[in-house]
């Protein structure tokens, strides 16, 4: 069914082969989004159509990928191929993502950036969330002001 999807949004997207791990971050920091929010090391194609805000990505391993946050102590499948709908700060619609929770595997339908902007929560089809740090998924800390002062005067001298 993701397949299908990304097939009728694929007509006038942003599509990547190369350089996948990449654009992924690249498009979720343009979103407000965790740089580290979706590693997936493996990426063999991502796309995004800005005209629908629909975003895929594609693994090259058949049987998907788990990764555990170390932060928060959580562990993520993400199968072989990851849609969502996205806009500024919010991924919604989305397939291919569950979180273990005990013992069960819950699918992750929405991840949404908090209105202070430090706290991201993870939704599932019924409505139920959990909110965690968004430090947690960052690859790298967010640059502030200073720290581009600080690298242009680095880079004068």
């Amino acid at each position: 069914m993701a397949s299908q999807a990304i097939e009728e949004h694929r007509s006038g997207a942003d599509v990547h082969t190369e350089l996948c791990e990449a654009r992924a971050r690249e498009f979720l920091v343009e979103l407000g989004l965790p740089d580290g929010l979706l590693p997936l090391p493996s990426l063999v194609e991502v796309g995004y159509n800005r005209a629908t805000g629909f975003v895929w990505l594609r693994q090259g391993q058949s049987g998907g990928l788990t990764h555990t946050f170390d932060a928060i102590g959580k562990q993520v499948w993400y199968a072989p191929e990851v849609t969502a709908v996205v806009e500024r700060g919010r991924m919604h619609s989305m397939t291919g993502v569950k979180s273990k929770e005990l013992l069960i595997w819950v699918t992750i339908s929405e991840i949404v950036i908090s209105p202070s902007g430090s706290k991201i929560v993870f939704r599932t089809p019924a409505g139920l969330g959990r909110a965690f740090p968004v430090s947690a998924f960052q690859l790298s800390p967010p640059a502030t002001e200073g720290d581009a002062k600080a690298a242009e005067e680095a880079a004068a001298n």
